[in-house]
């Protein structure tokens, strides 16, 4: 029973992550407000790209150690990826986002993301 919650959370999580890299891509601006820290107009958009690149690498990279290496693997990856949604709460607070959107949502992410871990550690 545990096994294709573990799995499915997985799979959700990585889906999103890549579909918020290809967001990046798309609609730079509008990902970046979504974020909590709106892009200026006139702004570097290579910046906007890069984390659109990242985002969806993630994705990829974590559906793919599903895949092909397994549970542990996968959760061996979700531990260590969960740093950066921590890290983008503190980016949101230190640079004029607001706390709902830090914590509501990159600090959110981190707990559902260690969730994951720990789901598939156990399955």
């Amino acid at each position: 029973m545990l096994t294709p919650i573990a799995y499915g959370l997985a799979v959700l999580l990585n889906l999103l992550i890549a579909f918020i890299g290809l967001r990046f891509f798309l609609t730079p601006h509008a990902a970046a407000a979504g974020y909590g820290v709106p892009a200026k107009k006139d702004g570097d958009a290579a910046y906007l790209t890069i984390k659109g690149l990242r985002d969806l690498t993630y994705g990829i990279l974590g559906l793919a150690l599903l895949a092909f290496a397994g549970a542990r693997a996968e959760a061996w990856y979700m531990l260590v990826v969960a740093l950066v949604p921590l890290g983008d709460t503190v980016i949101v607070l230190r640079n004029g986002g607001t706390k709902a959107v830090a914590f509501g949502i990159h600090f959110a992410t981190a707990v559902a993301v260690l969730i994951s871990a720990a789901l598939l550690f156990a399955a």
